[in-house]
Parts: C-alpha cells; structure tokens; sequence
C-alpha cells in the first residue's frame, strides 16, 4: 500500500525546473519508493548492487553508456565519483529532470554536489510519515499561526482521536505499508543504522559506547544540547560526543534547533536543541514498552514536544523549504525571570511564537514569555499560539490561540 507522500507537488515542480533533483532523508524514510511512485516510466539504478556500484566506480562513462538519461540514482553517497559525470550528461542537454537522485547522508553528499552541480540540482530532504500524510489531509502549507492559516487549516482539520499510539509508532512508512512488528522493526532500523551508515560515514570501533551514546541522546530529546552530560554517561570525551552528534545529524536522526539570535536579547542562551526526528525510535531507545506507558512516564512532555516539532519540521521541509531559515527556540533572562519559548517562526520582520504543551486544559499564562519579543527593534510580533491537546481552536485572547496538534 503505498501512502501518498506531501512532497510529492514540490519534487514534481523541482523536476520541471532544475536538470536534478536530490532526495536525502534518513534511511527507510520512503526516498526511493516515493521516485519510483512519481516517475515510473524511468530507470532505476541503486548502488545497493555490488555489480553497478563496481562498473560505476570503475567505467563511469561506460556507466552512463549503459544507462542513460532520464535515470534514478538510489543511495549515491556510495558512489560520489559519479557526479562529475552527472554534471556533464547535464550540460549536454537542455532538457530538465534528467536525474532523480537519492541519499541517506546529507553532508557528504552536499559538499559534492556544491562542487560539481551547483545551479544545476534542487537539494530537498524527505522525512517520515507526517500527520498529514497518515490520516490523508491534503493541506500542504507550512505551519504558520496566522489567522489566514488557521481559517484554512480549519476546512480540513485533522481528529487526532489516538494519538499517543501515533507518537510511539514512529513515522517510518514501512511500520503502516506492512504488518511489521514493532520492536523488530526498530531493532533492525538501529542495527543497521549503526553497522553500516555510521561506519560509512565514520569508523566507530566501539559499536556498544555508541550505542549507549544513542541511547543517552534519545533519553534528552526536548531538551538542551549538553554534550558534557552524554559524554560522561557514554564514557566517551566530550569531542567525541560532538563528532558523533554530527553523524546523527548528518544521517537524518535527530535536528538540533538553533536559538534565536537578537542583539536586544543579550542574555539569551545560545546552545541548541535537541530532537530526535522520530519518536518511535525514541521510545524504542528508551524502552518504553507501549504507548499508555510512553504517554504516562517521565518523558511524556519531551515525547510530545519531540513529536509536534517534528510536525512542523515536516510542514516546511514537504513544501521543499529549507526549516533552519525559519525555526528557532528562545530561552533567556529577561526582568530577572528564566523565560523559553518553544519555537519561533520567523518570516521578514514577523515573528510568531509557539509555545507546546501537552495539556488539555490551555491557559493563557502558558504564554507568559510571548511579550519578551516586544522588545526587538524591527520585529513584529505575529499571532501567538500554544499548541496542546484541546479538541479546537480556542482564543485566549485577542492575540493568541490554542490549538490542537492536528492543525499543524
């Protein structure tokens, strides 16, 4: 069964526009079932094969002999040799969507495709399932609380009537499309994750510190980064924390969320966040057995953050927009008080806050630190919103809403 992914309209116009397009996600995210739903007419060629990865590697030319364009690429990072090549069968044509490209590693594969495709390919990044995407909502802008998008996120509202099983399942497709057991699934997914792309990108030797070290991750997902404390419970140095926090965030694992950065805010923290991209495979590392034992343990408030960041991650990445020109955190000082704001949205000289909480019952002294973006000269402050599990929108005042998860 396959189940129709948001991206879909965005990758079709990029194909239209640009002489390649590259999909990077983390690994069974759906990059190469999506390709093949799309454009089924073309060719297919996954460097998964020993037999093409070694011609490739070898006889490029003869490669491209053997399989010319319009071609799909799956799992590139393997065979990086290949770009200069796909560069010039791009500028021998004028045509555009000569070539679908896919890959599970960001960085390396972005360094090399700044190198040899620059102005020639469109980079977007595939996530897991959304909200959206599970319950077949259409409605494909990203999440910004103004009152124009919460009227027309409105008409095709999302009940969420079981949504801790949702958080716990995780968003990777093959869990939906299948009758895949759940721990089986994520016991593979880490074991695979570690065995082969953490090795690819970087020879761990000590595959048991890292895999304590990815558990410590998920155990601080909704909360800041701090690489000292993983380090000392993964018994590893601290730069050894920081390297292997880029490897996850390089293979698509977990997002670090920046802070918001104002000179008028000189007391601001300036550490990330941390989020793990998928809460099933956050339960899954911290053992959580079933979703009523996920929603009632100690980390329900940092599950349920994870998973509506993840959300709005989602919303803006599916409409092929980069979320890091546009997301932030805020928590700093201000009239002596420790004040955080959970997620910022930044669009021009607007900014709207976003506050998440996992209770039922909004009140609008959740909200209390919303006024501290008053004080930025040349910034405006949008409509204000909490994000919680109330059943519909609800004013709390004339400038601020709470809304369900579902609207995201």
């Amino acid at each position: 069964m396959y189940i129709q992914r948001a991206m879909e309209e965005a990758i079709s116009r990029a194909a239209k526009s640009f002489k390649a397009v590259l999909l990077t996600g983390a690994r069974q995210v759906g990059k190469s079932t999506l390709l093949e739903h799309l454009f089924p007419d073309r060719e297919y060629a996954t460097f998964d094969d020993p037999v093409l990865l070694e011609q490739a590697r070898r006889e490029p030319g003869v490669f491209f002999q053997n399989h010319p364009a319009p071609l799909t690429l799956d799992e590139v990072q393997y065979i990086q040799e290949l770009f200069p090549y796909i560069k010039m069968e791009c500028d021998r044509s004028q045509e555009r969507g000569l070539f679908m490209l896919t890959g599970s590693q960001s960085f390396h594969l972005m360094r090399r495709v700044s190198e040899s495709l620059a102005g020639r390919i469109a980079v977007m990044e595939l996530s897991g399932l959304s909200l959206r995407e599970l319950l077949g909502v259409g409605f494909s802008r990203p999440f910004v609380p103004t009152r124009d998008y919460i009227d027309e996120r409105g008409k095709e509202k999302t009940e969420v009537s079981r949504l801790w099983d949702i958080i716990f399942r995780g968003g990777y497709p093959g869990l939906y499309e299948t009758d895949l057991d759940w721990g089986t699934f994520y016991a593979s997914y880490a074991q695979t994750y570690i065995n082969r792309d953490i090795n690819d990108l970087m020879k761990v030797k000590d595959h048991l510190k890292f895999t304590r070290f990815l558990t410590a991750m998920a155990a601080r997902t909704g909360q800041l980064l701090n690489y000292s404390k993983v380090a000392e419970q993964a018994d590893v140095t601290a730069a050894t924390a920081k390297e292997w926090t880029s490897l996850l965030e390089t293979s698509g694992i977990i997002y670090l969320l920046s802070p918001f950065s104002n000179s008028a805010l000189n007391r601001a923290v300036k550490t990330p966040k941390l989020y793990f991209r998928d809460t099933g495979l956050v339960c899954f590392l911290t053992r959580y057995p079933s979703p009523e034992v996920a929603m009632n343990g100690a980390m329900a408030g940092e599950l349920f953050e994870t998973f509506v960041v993840s959300e709005v991650l989602k919303s803006y990445t599916n409409a092929g927009l980069d979320p890091r020109m546009y997301l932030s955190y805020y928590r700093g000082r201000d009239k002596g008080r420790e004040r955080e704001i959970d997620l910022l949205i930044e669009q021009g000289d607007m900014i709207w806050p976003v506050e998440i909480k996992m209770s039922a019952n909004p009140r609008l002294d959740m909200t209390n630190a919303f006024d501290v973006l008053d004080s930025i000269p040349g910034k405006k402050r949008g409509e204000g919103t909490l994000l919680c599990r109330y059943e519909k929108p609800l004013w709390l005042n004339e400038r601020t809403v709470a809304l369900p998860v579902g609207y995201v």
